[in-house]
């Protein structure tokens, strides 16, 4: 009997014990929770009553070199529901889907599925927005946002490119800098009860965007818009598929226009040209990318003549030819089995280095291509910068079109040397042949200049000075002398502007296959020759008619220097007349 006493209370000393461990464990952890870990579990029940709402960062703004405005934005509004907060689920689906003009039934959805908040639509006009506010609707959020406005809408729009939904870059130069654009969005607090429903006396925390910065770009709006009507007006003379002009200097890789026709409009980014017929989605998007594309980063072609100019320096600089050199042209010249014609069939007969250059001779050119040889046409290619891409600050270029070296023969090197049988991209052509007759150094082109804060300080400045001098001064004097005889003496002379020492040169090529004789007319040009100011490109793709490129792109670059280089203040020199004018007063 005394033993089994002995036993229960042996037994609950142990379950007081237990019990008493038990609380002090309790006890303890309680206190750890309360004093080391108050700050945690506090602003986790802070935030199971909070609801947050973001406050759009505006996009910083894009400028021209000048400070004109060329993408900016306007206030918009977001409309959002809060399902738990609503009262009247009918009068809200019923006003909404009145103002914001959407199907009822797409409405009703939203406004009744149960979530924190729901968006029923963004980049609202403001002053729907404003409207919708004015009937106080329990639940309904009207937020100010921005929408991405283009001033000009088409113009440079595959430069610029534009922004998606929530205002993030999707091409162009707005997909390039949107770090530097984008800003960092704030936020709205508002506290809850149990129930999700907002608590009217709590009021609401903020917590203040930050704007983006602006984009300071190398582009001229003035010379732009003289490049795009030029365009323009080409585009429709000879029925064109697409014009592309560039213009860049020479000097360190600015560009301060690109076009590409046809252009798109940048405030409705989605929407096709009227009459584009489509399946299904998928070629619709198809259709929308083609739309977008810049032609002159992101597609490649025959550059023809105009890379005579990089042949020409290739054989100059390595002492395989000179200036005093004498060539017969009869016409054409046998390479192995392959008769390779001249442009002029009836040949140039004798003729030296520069006019060989003068009359773009195909025989010349392959001569040169057979005294540099594989290796060392080659080597320049590399030298040059033609083996890879030129860095621009734009997405999606395009990398050069070329023969692997152990697959070139005797046939291959003569049509590279006159610019056949490879693809190279606008954009690496223009750079190639700036960085040949600025001095001999490679430049990087690019549009970005400096990001701005919203006052105008300057935040940071982009390097993009010229890297390795790719060729010598004094070949790079003699490639600018050699040119400027091209436009006032040879192929080139459409373009010719008397006041004005212009260097350039011509090209006409074709596209594959060959049986659809379609054609590339193009023409480069720069001045003032001996200290080259501005490059420019034209490229006219499948013109109507006549398609030769001295005849029809020649003139669109001579119509472009006639307003660019007053513009530039680079001044004419007196004419004739205009010396005996002043001599007579």
């Amino acid at each position: 009997m005394n033993g089994t006493k002995t036993g229960n209370r042996k037994k609950i000393v142990v379950v007081f014990l237990a019990v008493l461990l038990g609380m002090v464990i309790l006890i303890c952890r309680l206190c750890y929770l309360m004093v080391f870990r108050s700050e945690y579990y506090g602003g986790k029940a802070q935030r199971l009553h909070e609801r947050e709402r973001d406050i759009k960062a505006a996009r910083g703004k894009i400028l021209d070199r000048n400070g004109n405005v060329l993408a900016s934005n306007r206030s918009v509004c977001t409309i959002s529901v809060i399902h738990s907060q609503i009262k009247d689920a009918e009068k809200v689906i019923r006003v909404l889907s009145k103002e914001l003009e959407l199907e009822e039934e797409t409405v009703r959805k939203r406004v009744e599925k149960y979530s924190a908040i729901e968006r029923i639509r963004s980049n609202v006009p403001k002053e729907t927005g404003d409207k919708i506010r004015e009937y106080k609707l329990a639940g309904v959020k009207v937020d100010e946002d921005y929408k991405r406005y283009y001033p000009y809408d088409s113009l440079a729009s595959k430069v610029l490119g534009f922004t998606g939904g929530d205002n993030q870059g999707i091409i162009g130069l707005e997909v390039v800098y949107d770090e530097k654009l984008k800003g960092t969005n704030g936020k709205i607090l508002t506290l809850t009860d149990a129930k999700g429903v907002e608590i009217e006396d709590a009021g609401e925390s903020r917590l203040n965007p930050i704007d983006g910065n602006n984009l300071r770009i190398s582009l001229d709006y003035n010379i732009q818009m003289y490049a795009q009507q030029a365009a323009e007006k080409a585009m429709q003379a000879k029925e064109a598929d697409s014009v592309s002009v560039l213009i860049m200097k020479p000097s360190n890789g600015e560009i301060l226009a690109m076009v590409n026709l046809p252009e798109f409009h940048l405030n409705e980014p989605y929407t096709l040209p009227e009459g584009t017929e489509y399946k299904n989605e998928e070629e619709r998007q198809n259709l929308l990318n083609q739309m977008w594309r810049n032609g002159c980063i992101n597609d490649t072609y025959e550059p023809g003549s105009t890379f005579k100019v990089i042949t020409a320096s290739a054989a100059l600089e390595s002492g395989v030819a000179s200036l005093q050199d004498n060539f017969y042209c009869p016409g054409y010249k046998i390479v192995e089995d392959r008769r390779i014609r001249c442009a002029r069939t009836s040949g140039h007969g004798a003729e030296n280095f520069t006019q060989g250059l003068e009359n773009s001779c195909n025989p010349v050119f392959i001569e040169l291509g057979m005294r540099l040889g594989v290796d060392q046409f080659y080597k320049y290619f590399k030298q040059f910068g033609l083996l890879a891409r030129t860095g621009i600050d734009l997405p999606g270029e395009a990398r050069t079109i070329m023969h692997e070296k152990k697959n070139v023969g005797q046939v291959e090197l003569a049509t590279i040397s006159f610019g056949q049988s490879f693809q190279i991209t606008p954009v690496q052509l223009a750079t190639t042949i700036s960085s040949l007759i600025n001095g001999g150094k490679r430049v990087t082109p690019h549009f970005g200049v400096q990001v701005e804060d919203q006052e105008g300080g300057v935040v940071e400045v982009f390097d993009f000075e010229p890297t390795a001098q790719i060729i010598s001064e004094q070949t790079s004097e003699t490639m600018r002398g050699l040119l400027e005889k091209v436009v006032s003496e040879g192929g080139g002379s459409k373009a010719y502007i008397e006041g004005y020492q212009i260097g350039g040169k011509t090209a006409t090529s074709q596209t594959l296959p060959r049986s659809a004789h379609r054609y590339i007319s193009s023409f480069m040009c720069f001045a003032p020759a001996p200290d080259p100011q501005v490059l420019c490109l034209v490229i006219i793709n499948n013109p109507q008619g006549v398609y030769y490129g001295g005849t029809i792109a020649a003139p669109v670059a001579k119509e472009l220097f006639l307003n660019i280089l007053p513009y530039l203040g680079i001044e004419r020199a007196p004419v004739a007349e205009e010396k005996e004018k002043e001599e007579a007063a």
